[in-house]
């Protein structure tokens, strides 16, 4: 019921010129050292690498945003926590990135693979997914896969062409990873990509009056309300 549920909105989404889909993702940190990543290199010398574990001093978080239908990427990158905010504020900079582009879109669907960052669960993540729609003026759709399907969803395989794409290269500093991966390019376009120099604090809940306010704002359907949820902006009334 999930799969199909899945199919359906994408496709509601992807033929409806006012509905833009979008499929995202946060990975496993990356360790910024000087230790090789493996594969081959793709320069003429092989890149040097140390042949031992070192401290690793920097570990990138990263997040992503794919349209499936144009293959166009926005990817952001954080010194900090894995959390609702980094990803929230993640679709706040592809926002304005993106702004100009948007003026006839009314909604964005986003997929979604239930992790602990983004579940239908996720008070803080959805908290702000309210903030971004009345911030916006744009309806949101949240389309969630099943637990453990997350290969199915569009972004993981952006993210295994990257990895791919990376392999033997030293990711010795930030500025190494931001221009690795925004060289990457998939059907020929390459990612636009930031950074996002902020802390960012695990385990921020809602309490229960905050709650009850959240929970107002959500239309969950009525046969899967942790994979399907709907978010309208709120009405300003001048």
């Amino acid at each position: 019921m999930i799969f199909e549920n899945v199919r359906r909105e994408n496709l509601l989404a992807d033929n409806d010129p006012e509905n833009l889909r979008v499929s995202t993702d946060t990975k496993t940190s990356i360790a910024v050292c000087e230790s090789s990543r493996g594969g081959q290199s793709r320069g003429l010398v092989p890149v040097k690498a140390s042949d031992h574990d070192m401290h690793h001093e920097v570990k990138l978080v990263p997040g992503g945003i794919l349209e499936p239908v144009s293959g166009k990427s926005f990817l952001f990158f954080g010194n900090s926590a894995k959390t609702a905010d980094f990803l929230a504020d993640g679709f706040e900079k592809w926002y304005y990135e993106k702004k100009s582009d948007l003026v006839n879109i009314k909604t964005i669907t986003i997929n979604l693979d239930n992790g602990p960052e983004c579940s239908g669960r996720r008070t803080q993540f959805l908290q702000r997914m309210i903030e971004f729609s009345d911030r916006t003026g744009l309806r949101i759709r949240l389309i969630y896969y099943p637990a453990y399907h997350s290969k199915y969803n569009a972004i993981e395989r952006y993210w295994a062409g990257l990895e791919k794409s990376w392999n033997g290269y030293l990711l010795d500093s930030v500025e190494t990873v931001l221009k690795r991966a925004g060289n990457f390019a998939r059907r020929g376009k390459k990612a636009i990509v930031t950074f996002l120099d902020k802390e960012y604090e695990k385990g921020i809940k809602l309490v229960n009056a905050e709650k009850d306010a959240m929970e107002s704002r959500l239309q969950r359907s009525p046969t899967l309300p942790w994979w399907d949820i709907t978010i309208e902006p709120k009405t300003v009334i001048l």
